[in-house]
This record gives C-alpha cells, sequence and structure tokens, in this order.
C-alpha cells in the first residue's frame, strides 16, 4: 500500500477554490496511467483511459460508441480565507466547507500566500482560562470569531498577506496501529483511490471495454461545483462518487448510527442527502464484491452529499454509486480511517473498471 502517496497528498494545502498544488501533484503521478490528462475551467483535472483488449493493449477502433464509467475524486480540503487583517495584524477567517467550531480550538494552522506558506495559530477571541469566568468556559464560538496569530509585527504581516489567502490546518499524516490518521482525509483518500485503483488495473493488464474517467474534482466541499462541470463535459454513463463517509463507531454514538464500522470494508453507499444510488448496478458492484471477496458494508448517511450526485444529474444523467470509506472524526485534523477498508475499496474499483457496462 502505498502510504507515502496518501501522505503527500493529505499535506498539500488545497481548500475549495485553491486545488492547483494538489492537481500538480496528481498529474506527476497518473503518467503513463491515461491517454490524456486535461484541465478544465473550474480546475478539474480529467484523465481518460480508452479501452483496452488483452494485457493491457489499446483496443481496436469499435463501431460502436464504448461506454464511458467515470470516477469522481474531489481534491478539496475543508479550510480558510482570509476575510480581514485588523490594525494589530491579527487575520480573521471565513471557512470554506463546514466546520464545528468545538473542533477548532488551538489550532496550528498553514496561511498559504502569494510569498509562501508562514506557520501559525488560530484561537477564538476571548478571555484565557486564568480570567475567564464559569459562564465564559461554557460558551462554543462561532466560526466567525476565531483569528489566525502569525506570530508578526502589524507592518510584517500587511506586508505578507492579503485578504483571499487561505489557510489550512497543519498537521501530518501519521500511521497509529491499523490505521491512518490524518487531516484532509476528506477526501485524499479519493484522489488516492482514483490514482491507485488505475495503477492495480494498468498493472494487471487486464482489458476493459469501457472507456474510463478520472475526474480529480474542485470545490465538492462548497457544493459539488467541479463535479457537476466535469459530469456534464464528460456524460458519463456510469459514475462512481468516490469519498469517505462517517465510521461513528466511537463511544457517544448509538449503533443504528455508526453509519460504517472501521475494518467491515470499504462502503457500498446506497444513499445521502445529495442522491439514491441506481439499484442496478449497487446489486451488480456487490455481486462483484462478493466474487472477489472484497470486504464491504451497505451505507446509508442522512444528510450530507457526495460527486456521485452530480455524475447522475448531468446532461441526460446516468447511472451512479459511492464507494466511500469510513472516517471516524471526520472534518478534524483527526480523521481516521482503516487501512483494511481502504484497500478494499481500491480492489473493488479496480475490478468494477474492468467489468463491461
Amino acid at each position: 500500500m502505498n502510504i507515502d502517496l496518501l501522505k503527500r497528498l493529505c499535506e498539500t494545502p488545497g481548500v475549495p477554490g485553491r486545488e492547483e498544488r494538489v492537481r500538480a501533484l496528481i498529474e506527476t503521478e497518473v503518467d503513463g496511467l491515461f491517454d490524456s490528462v486535461e484541465t478544465d475551467a473550474l480546475g478539474n483535472l480529467i484523465c481518460r483511459r480508452s479501452p483496452r483488449g488483452a494485457k493491457g493493449r489499446k483496443a481496436s477502433a469499435s463501431k460502436s460508441t464504448p461506454k464511458v464509467v467515470m470516477q469522481l475524486c474531489h481534491m478539496d480540503e475543508i479550510g480558510f480565507y482570509v476575510s480581514s487583517i485588523d490594525e494589530k495584524g491579527f487575520l480573521w477567517i471565513n471557512p470554506a466547507g463546514g466546520f464545528d467550531p468545538r473542533n477548532l480550538f488551538s489550532r496550528r494552522v498553514l496561511v498559504c500566500a502569494e510569498g509562501g506558506d508562514f506557520k501559525g495559530v488560530m484561537n477564538p477571541g476571548g478571555r484565557p482560562v486564568h480570567i475567564s469566568s464559569p459562564e465564559d468556559r461554557k460558551k462554543v464560538p462561532e466560526v466567525k470569531e476565531f483569528f489566525v496569530d502569525v506570530g508578526m509585527t502589524p507592518a510584517q504581516v500587511n506586508s505578507k498577506f492579503r485578504v483571499g489567502d487561505f489557510i489550512v490546518m497543519d498537521e501530518p499524516l501519521i500511521e497509529v496501529g491499523s490505521k491512518i490518521v490524518s487531516k484532509a482525509l476528506d477526501n485524499r483518500v479519493a484522489c488516492w483511490l482514483g490514482i491507485e485503483s488505475v495503477r492495480a488495473l494498468h498493472a494487471s493488464g487486464a482489458a476493459h471495454k469501457s472507456e474510463i474517467v478520472v475526474a480529480f474534482t474542485t470545490q465538492e466541499e462548497v457544493g459539488l461545483r467541479g463535479a457537476k462541470t466535469a459530469s456534464f463535459a464528460v456524460r458519463p454513463d456510469v459514475g462512481f462518487g468516490i469519498d469517505v463517509t462517517l465510521a461513528c463507531d466511537t463511544p457517544g454514538v448509538p449503533a443504528n448510527e455508526s453509519v460504517t464500522t472501521q475494518g467491515k470494508g470499504f462502503g457500498l453507499h446506497i444513499k445521502d442527502g445529495s442522491f439514491i444510488s441506481d439499484y442496478d448496478l449497487t446489486t451488480r458492484i456487490e455481486k462483484l464484491a462478493k466474487k472477489k471477496r472484497i470486504p464491504y458494508q451497505r451505507t446509508i448517511l442522512g444528510a450530507g452529499g457526495q460527486d456521485g450526485a452530480a455524475a447522475q444529474q448531468a446532461a441526460a444523467g446516468a447511472k451512479a454509486l459511492g464507494v466511500t470509506v469510513g472516517t471516524r472524526y471526520i472534518h478534524t485534523v483527526t480523521e481516521m480511517i482503516d487501512k483494511k477498508d481502504l484497500q478494499a475499496a481500491c480492489d473493488v474499483l479496480a475490478a468494477a473498471m474492468s467489468e463491461a457496462y
């Protein structure tokens, strides 16, 4: 398992609208796997692989148009933009993606500016514990009450930063037992899967009758924006939305709300707030997983959405399904996945790409 690639993906900064560094990393990794790689106007990286015959050779031209099978893997992570700079040199923030303020206290961050990346700390305004009242300590601040301190004078701050610079959490990827912990596993996991599943298919030399398109999409965390334009351009027949989902198999959450249990395989994603998967496609991939002895679990998420919805609804529509990896502590710097679940998702996607649709 290529953990180094996942580490580099997770630690590369890229909030919605500023995914260019992640895109550049992916471009180097997909070299030789696809027949064409292009970036569209919204910043999506669209990678196309034409049908292959035996031993991975390019298939001869066919009189019939091949089906198009698309993976959608969003590149952006939740983060912030600098919204204003005050007279003391503190940076005030505007969120790009959904945050629970309870997870934002006392965080180290990276401010990505024109002149480089600068470390800082993020805290809410207000009194520290030694001089706060009991009532002060009960309050959970809103996101808009948080600011970033880069440890510079106001003059230095104004010379280096401006409104529109972006901010990400500053935490490394680590391995903990059989788990991987990092910020931005949502959704660099999908970027990893988009690369590694096609790499596995390529290495196996397996034939595939369909054209395979892997779209590394932008701005999912603010409304599936990149996936909508990419899907409209590609017009897939089959779309796989690749993402993380909740693994609430932890204390304090009833078992019926866990969504997934870590270590039990990839998530065969049936429904969320944005789409309902195609029944026939779901049945087909489930049978494939059973045949290949790939562990899986059926999943339904009560709210939220993912890029599979955009593929399903683009142009004349597509059969769509979600393939997910259960993640604990989602939208925090301690996002955690199980290596077995990640491998299962990679295995089923590699197998699914060689299916005839």
